[in-house]
Order: structure tokens, then sequence, then C-alpha cells
């Protein structure tokens, strides 16, 4: 990032820095619970992927290209010295980042990114600490790639939350080669989980397996990049599929969800996927969508000020410009939040306040979306 729009972000948060499809920095939406209030906390940004909360109320901002930004709403935005070295590779860089639960005493994150692999590329976890000043980052350790062999620069995935014991799960798409996405001597096309360390947990299901990755907790995934723990600490993952079949998973342990053997997609010319829909050993999802939305990012609504909303899930659209509302058993979509604002919502998750926070790459910006006056 140059000089100039190191200082543009710094001092501006409703003013683009560079141009945009929309300028939008407050609008108000109609929604089942209400009019609801959007407003853009910082603009001028350069295909946002990720955020994160820390616990003073700061921000943490991944940039595809490559910058992290730490930003204060109200008050200025740092383009972080020596981020995560990544490399960009198509729909790969500087991908997802997790703050911990024990930030406050680690000061680490942890990011996932494209990592070069000889000829090709891919996904990995990189943790580094935030120095006390909040300007840089450092102790950079790569903890995690996935088995080499990946070319192009395609589904990478990838996700990364932490799990109620202190673990970590990341997602890894099957790097647009359909077939490895069930070959689990390779990571490609899975949920793994791993350690803060990067190690392998004891109880992972193919931790004594031989010829399995023992960090996969399951597979037959083919780009999963939402990913979100609930309530009762449930792992989902939704994921996009060809031309139709984008999925809502709920993660289980060991669990084998089908891709490319099954799927509700077809391929981009037309033909069908594998043997249809369903096969014995192989999951279900929760919820597909036929056509796709190119689902993105998720989180679930908990004990926020809008009671209706608790406990739903919300995915970002990146194909149709909304933010899909989910509830009930079976899963549905209920709701479609769409405005100006939500132009390809890229990651979306709940603020410690309890509202929700979510990033358009179409617009270039981070928004909050709120109860009007709260």
């Amino acid at each position: 990032m140059d000089l100039l729009r190191r200082l543009t972000l710094s001092l501006t948060f409703v003013v683009s820095a560079a141009p945009l499809a929309a300028q939008v920095t407050s609008e108000t939406l109609q929604t089942s619970a209400g009019a609801v209030q959007v407003s853009a906390v910082v603009t001028g940004l350069d295909t946002p992927w990720a955020f994160g909360f820390l616990p003073d109320g700061k921000i943490v901002l991944t940039e595809r290209e490559g910058d992290v930004l730490l930003i204060t709403p109200g008050q200025s935005a740092v383009t972080l010295r020596n981020p995560p070295q990544v490399t960009v590779d198509g729909q790969g860089g500087l991908l997802d980042v997790l703050v911990p639960r024990d930030f406050a005493q680690s000061r680490t994150l942890f990011f996932t990114h494209a990592k070069r692999q000889g000829r090709g590329s891919g996904t990995a976890v990189t943790k580094a600490t935030l120095d006390a000043d909040g300007t840089s980052l450092s102790n950079h350790q790569t903890i995690f790639e996935i088995e080499p062999g990946s070319s192009g620069g395609r589904h990478f995935g990838s996700r990364i939350v932490e799990a109620p014991d202190g673990t970590l799960f990341v997602t890894v798409g099957d790097r647009g080669d359909r077939p490895s996405a069930q070959d689990r001597s390779l990571h490609n096309g899975s949920v793994l989980r791993i350690t803060k360390d990067g190690d392998v947990p004891a109880d992972n299901p193919f931790a004594q397996t031989p010829g399995v990755q023992p960090e996969i907790w399951s597979y037959g995934h083919r780009n999963p990049q939402g990913a979100a723990i609930d309530a009762r600490g449930q792992l989902w993952v939704n994921e996009h599929g060809a031309r139709g079949g984008d999925e809502v998973n709920r993660i289980a342990k060991g669990a084998n969800f089908g891709w490319p053997v099954i799927s509700y997609g077809k391929h981009y010319s037309g033909r069908s996927i594998g043997e249809g829909t369903t096969k014995d050993g192989m999951q279900q999802p929760e919820k597909f969508w036929d056509p796709s939305i190119a689902p993105s990012g998720m989180a679930f609504y908990d004990n926020g000020s809008i009671g209706s909303w608790n406990g739903d899930m919300f995915v970002g659209s990146l194909k149709f410009d909304y933010i899909a509302r989910l509830e009930g058993s079976p899963l549905r979509e209920a709701e479609q939040i769409q405005g100006e604002s939500t132009q390809r919502v890229r990651d979306i998750r709940q603020g410690p306040s309890g509202d929700l926070w979510f990033l358009s790459i179409g617009n270039g910006a981070l928004y909050r979306m709120s109860i009007p006056g709260s």
C-alpha cells in the first residue's frame, strides 16, 4: 500500500480513498425486525476479505493483496508493518483472520493465506504477535500448510474459527481439483482441526489412520468460504457449489460431505455432477441454494438487540448482493437483507455490542448494522 493511501485510510472513514462501484456511507434498510441503520465505519478498502474484534474495541482487517489494517472506529486506521508473507494467486492471497479468546494475554493473531509451494500454492495458517504499540506484527510462524501439489488460483477456502476447547478449525477448498476432495492423502476439500501450535489433536478422527492426513476433521467439501460456531458449540460451514448446489453444512467429526460424488448443482457446462444427490455414507446439507448465491462470511446472532433474530444464521452473498438470514429446522432462508451497502458481502460478524458488521467488496467498505438511535 502506498503512503498516500495509508494516510487517507488513517484519516478518512466516510469518504472513499479510491473509485468504488458505489459511494454508500449510510442507509436505512427495512427488515423483518423493522428499520435498521447501516453505517460505513471505514471505506476505501482494497479487496477486503475478513475482520475481527480486539478486546479493546479495535478491529483488525485483512485485504487479499496482503495488507493488515488496525481500525479504531471513529478515530484512525493504521496499516500494520510486517504483515504475513503471502502469495497472491487468483482467489488466493491474505484471507481470514482470527482473534483468539486469549488475545488479551497472548496478543497473537491467526491468519489464513495462500503460500507458495514449489510451482503452485496452497492454503496455510500463520500466527503473529500484534506489538504493544499497535503498529506492527512480529514473531511470525507458519504453523500449518496443506500437502503440496496444488496449482492454479482457485478454491483456497479459507476460514479459521476457534472451537470451544481452544483448537482451531480451518477450511480448505478442493483447489479446483474435484477428485482430490475425496483423497484423504491430501488436505484439499476438507475442514481441518489443529492446535494453536499447528499440532494434531489426539482425538482427531484420522489421527491414527495410515495414509490419511491427520488434521482432517471432515472432507468432501468443494470450496468452504464461511464458517461459524453456534451457541451450542456446533461448527457450521457454507461452501460454493458449481452451477447451483451452494450448501450450508452442520459439520460432524469424520464425516464425508460428498463432493464431487454427490451434489445439488451441475457443472458450468450443464453436465451432471457425480452420481446424483445422495449416496450411503455421505452427508446431506442442512440447506442448499439453486441458483447459487456464492455464500461467504457467516455469523450467528446471539443475545443482540433484535430479539427475533437471536439464534439465527447470517450469510453474505457474493453473487446476488444481499445478506441471507436463515432460521428453523429444517434450515431455510427466511429473509434477504439488501441495499446499496450489501454489494458482494465477503464477511459478516457480530460485534461486541451485539450489532451485525459486514464487509462489502463492491463498496470497499466495512459497515455496522444497528437499530436506529442505538
